[in-house]
């Protein structure tokens, strides 16, 4: 594998992106769960595995690929297990803010394990759409 340049990627346009997501995304979880007032709470907890899966994605290329053997299939193990362990972290991030938003009995949160699938199946789609369009990609190694 050749040596890969980091990952840049100007704030504005993570913000930009990012927040957009989280947006449009709160916004479909208050509008499913019949509150629109929801929406605010929605945005904050979407940021959590937009914007901060950026920065879990950014960790992984920046940091950790660089110290790992080239071989793709250790970066593939390496890259789904941090996927797998940040979207753990992104999920106690989440959990926290609901309950101090919104208070304790507010929401029913799933086993531990669950955020961290969920983010994995978020960035293998996110990645197979990068695929699909001929970018760089989980799939593809280039990415």
């Amino acid at each position: 594998m050749p040596t890969t340049k980091p990952h840049q990627e100007p704030l504005r346009t993570t913000l930009t992106r990012t927040g957009t997501i989280a947006l449009i995304v709160g916004g479909i979880l208050a509008m499913s769960a019949g509150k629109l007032s929801y929406w605010p709470i929605a945005f904050l907890l979407v940021l959590w595995p937009a914007f901060g899966g950026h920065w879990v994605e950014l960790w992984f290329l920046n940091w950790l690929r660089p110290r790992l053997p080239a071989s793709h299939a250790i970066l593939a193990a390496a890259r789904l297990a941090i996927w797998f362990i940040g979207g753990i972290g992104l999920a106690c991030g989440m959990r926290i803010t609901a309950i101090t938003l919104a208070g304790p009995g507010s929401a029913h949160w799933p086993h531990w394990w669950v955020g961290g699938l969920a983010f994995l199946a978020i960035e293998l789609a996110v990645h197979l759409a990068l695929q699909l369009t001929g970018r760089p990609s989980f799939y593809n190694g280039r990415g």
